[in-house]
């Protein structure tokens, strides 16, 4: 997987900017690829509505790790702050934006459009249309949020956990694993963070 991260104030073009990361935390407005941690598919979106429930922005799974439909970035909760580069603690509130359409994951009550014993994830908004719609809260061991082990994404207002159903799209769509909050913790709650650009403080002995 293609961990990097750019030190702040450093120009980006500078090769010497580039610091390849074994293990490192996860920090505010990084890019970054979730990959299910069961099923090794990315978290993905595109311009592509669901049929039924919102017909909002669809969210599915892919198992193309090359996919640039699949890029999030982090920002801070509605109405919250963070600087570029804080670290991420281990429930703090955030939201994903989807860096190809601009557009934040997001869900609500809505019924999933497979499974439909769980609720809808989607894909809504702008950094100008946003709600608490969009905001989840990060679940993960110890004290900061860390590159290299298991997470999950609790939704604020739903309380439901992301998660893979274990269901599979027909087209235009076909084989995206669907992508839905669960009541409770499955199998297919459990993320780990792969490929990203990881913006981190520069350091004062650099």
């Amino acid at each position: 997987m293609s961990k990097f991260v750019f030190l702040l104030g450093v120009p980006l073009l500078l090769s010497s900017s580039v610091i390849y990361a074994e293990d490192d935390f996860v920090t505010c407005y990084s890019v970054l690829k979730l990959m299910n941690a069961n099923d090794g598919s990315r978290l993905h979106s595109h311009d592509v509505k669901y049929g039924s429930g919102s017909g909002q922005q669809s969210v599915t799974a892919v198992k193309n790790s090359d996919d640039i439909n699949s890029h999030w970035q982090i920002f801070p909760a509605l109405n919250e702050e963070c600087n570029r580069g804080d670290v991420i603690k281990c429930g703090d509130k955030i939201r994903l934006k989807h860096l190809t359409t601009g557009t934040f994951l997001h869900s609500h009550h809505f019924t999933a459009p497979l499974s439909k014993q769980h609720q809808e994830v989607s894909a809504f908004g702008s950094e100008s249309e946003s709600d608490t719609g969009d905001d989840w809260t990060v679940i993960c061991n110890g004290d900061e949020w860390v590159e290299s082990e298991q997470f999950k994404l609790r939704h604020v207002v739903t309380g439901s956990y992301l998660s893979l159903s274990g269901q599979q799209f027909g087209r235009p769509i076909h084989g995206q694993r669907e992508v839905v909050g669960s009541d409770s913790i499955t199998g297919g709650s459990a993320w780990k963070v792969a490929e990203g650009i990881y913006i981190k403080h520069q350091q004062k002995d650099l």
